[in-house]
């Protein structure tokens, strides 16, 4: 399943994504600058957040609360080996039922034992985001 948008189309993005996740676990694969934390500044307001959202980058995870949820997002470009996620605690946020966006997900995917959406993100000629939802479920 994919959907092209423009950056201006941003909440069509989100809305797909949200009508076609069963799980609460999104994987982010794209390139940088593709627009992966846009994306879920996007996420986190369509959710209901209002907070400054930025990017994980230093602290490893930001975490968003509103009325009706939680939402963990994670960059996770830094984290060298799986070792790593497990000292930061990464098996506390994924027994959670929140949503986890996880920006980098490559040492994450394969020690996930709950169902998870792969969202990729590509560039096409005239620079719209492609984005394909994958189920892992």
């Amino acid at each position: 399943m994919s959907i092209t948008y423009s950056l201006n189309e941003i909440d069509l993005a989100v809305t797909y994504i949200l009508k076609h996740s069963k799980s609460k676990v999104l994987l982010f694969d794209a390139p940088m600058g593709a627009g992966k934390t846009t994306l879920i500044k996007a996420l986190v307001k369509a959710l209901g957040c209002n907070d400054t959202v930025s990017s994980p980058t230093f602290s490893l995870v930001n975490e968003y609360i509103t009325k009706d949820c939680k939402l963990f997002h994670f960059d996770l470009y830094r984290i060298k080996d799986t070792e790593e996620l497990y000292d930061f605690g990464i098996e506390i946020y994924l027994e959670d039922d929140a949503y986890l966006c996880v920006e980098w997900p490559q040492l994450l995917a394969p020690i996930l034992d709950k169902p998870y959406h792969v969202i990729s993100i590509n560039l096409d000629e005239k620079l719209n985001r492609v984005l394909e939802l994958k189920n892992s479920l």
